[in-house]
């Protein structure tokens, strides 16, 4: 299993963004077999993590149209800037109560 870590400054986030970023999340999930897909935003800071089965999986999603407008969308209004890093899985492990 693999991580996707999307760490950015935040501009100005409108109701585009967060249409778009629903958007982008669903899509993720029910066309290119994400697991999970979470993220949080906060103080000009958001963080976006998603689960995958395989790099396969990623660069097909990395590589959709959709997303690849979405991305230069988000350079222009909603990002000053931003880093991602690809991660393997060696453990997960939770608690719940």
């Amino acid at each position: 299993m693999y991580v996707v870590i999307f760490k950015a400054k935040t501009k100005s986030l409108d109701q585009d963004y967060f249409s778009t970023a629903a958007r982008m999340r669903q899509l993720a999930l029910d066309k290119y077999q994400c697991i999970e897909f979470t993220s949080a935003e906060q103080d000009g800071f958001e963080i976006a993590l998603s689960y995958w089965h395989s790099l396969e999986d990623i660069q097909r999603w990395k590589s959709n149209a959709e997303h690849l407008a979405a991305q230069v969308i988000g350079k222009k209004n909603w990002y000053s800037s931003y880093q991602v890093e690809v991660v393997e899985v060696l453990r997960r492990y939770e608690f719940e109560q």
